[in-house]
């Protein structure tokens, strides 16, 4: 099949071009030539460029559209704000109805892009989305129009909820990336693993207690920041790459290969300088990855989705976990769900796994909206 790809670009109701060009909303569309698809799937990210989303020819080959969509936040986490995130997305959601000719919208949330699209979808259909302190709301936060059924897939319950589940336990000050408590080092031999019940629990509070004292000292440090009359500043977030999981395949087990991360092994990933929220101001940490703050947690926003719903995971994935998707099912207002585990690693790059994820959307949107 012949597919048409369509570059987009749109200015947001809260931010016009750039200067140089650049609109802030922009993305790829994806159609059959010479079709007019009625139903579009449309897929976002926090940070990640999804204009050229894996999925989307899988999809057009079955006869749907799909966007590729990106914030103007495409490769620039350390700078996020959920709410204008929320109002470009919902440009991409209008687009496809007013200018694409599409009925059915379906919301697509892939990775971190599951709990971004329930947010999305939480705040079209109840606002209830804040903007942070002393900022004013993005314009047209209160004007987006809901999409027609939600599916998540490999998706993580939040950005809090990941990095804390990701973050390293140990860790003893956030200035000082080496200095380590040896009795909760994830890594040291005597710990494990196979870790014991006794371990993980201390673990898993500690890593709790690293968000909230990283949240403790950000507050404090935003109100030492208007004192000297700045707006906020960067800090460094290290050592991202310790859940137990990725280390100890008996936890939540599954199909996954042991000792394995997104970026390799668990002990070399996590003294190295990729992760996760490894640059932050003190707002974005507080929009985006605090436990106690952040909006961008899937569970509030998923008990206001009632639209039809599936959720897909892999069972060899090494970042998202049964518990995960059982989390998404569990959350989800609607009473027409679906949740599938599928044999696949997180990007479905296993032999014939992106066919059968194309595949079970397909019958999943035809069933329903076809």
């Amino acid at each position: 099949m012949a597919i048409q790809r369509t570059f987009v670009g749109l200015p947001s109701p809260a931010l016009g071009r750039a200067g140089a060009g650049g609109h802030p909303c922009q993305g790829v569309y994806y159609e059959p030539t010479g079709k007019k698809p009625k139903v579009a799937v449309i897929a976002t990210h926090y940070n990640i460029d999804f204009s050229e989303h894996y999925i989307a020819t899988y999809l057009v080959e079955r006869g749907i559209a799909f966007l590729g969509w990106n914030t103007r936040f495409r490769g620039d986490e350390a700078h996020f704000l959920l709410d204008h995130a929320l109002v470009d997305i919902g440009v991409g959601v209008r687009w496809l109805k007013e200018e694409a000719g599409v009925d059915t919208v379906i919301l697509l949330g892939n990775s971190g892009g599951g709990s971004l699209m329930s947010a999305y979808q939480s705040q079209a259909l109840e606002p209830n989305v804040t903007p942070l302190e002393g900022m004013r709301p993005a314009k047209g936060l209160e004007d987006l129009l809901p999409g027609d059924g939600y599916i998540s897939t490999a998706a993580h319950l939040g950005r809090p909820d990941v990095l804390t589940a990701w973050s390293d336990g140990a860790v003893l000050d956030e200035a000082d990336p080496f200095d380590t408590d040896p009795t909760l080092d994830l890594f040291n031999p005597d710990n494990g693993p196979s870790y014991g019940a006794e371990f993980l629990v201390r673990y898993r509070q500690a890593q709790v207690d690293r968000n909230h004292r990283i949240t403790r000292w950000v507050k404090a440090e935003l109100v030492r920041a208007r004192e000297a009359g700045h707006y906020d500043r960067f800090f460094a977030f290290n050592r991202a790459w310790a859940d137990p999981r990725m280390v100890d395949p008996t936890i939540e087990p599954t199909r996954r290969e042991p000792n394995l991360c997104y970026a390799g092994v668990p002990e070399r990933a996590n003294k190295s300088i990729f992760s996760i929220a490894g640059s932050c101001t003190l707002r974005t940490w507080l929009g985006l990855w605090s436990l106690e703050d952040s909006q961008t947690r899937a569970l509030p926003h998923l008990a206001r989705i009632t639209q039809p719903a599936l959720v897909i995971n892999g069972d060899a994935d090494t970042g998202v976990f049964p518990s995960d998707a059982q989390g998404f099912y569990d959350g989800l207002a609607s009473t027409d769900k679906e949740l599938h585990e599928v044999h696949a690693d997180h990007y479905f790059l296993l032999p014939g796994a992106r066919d059968l994820q194309a595949d079970m959307i397909t019958e999943w949107i035809d069933k329903r909206f076809g």
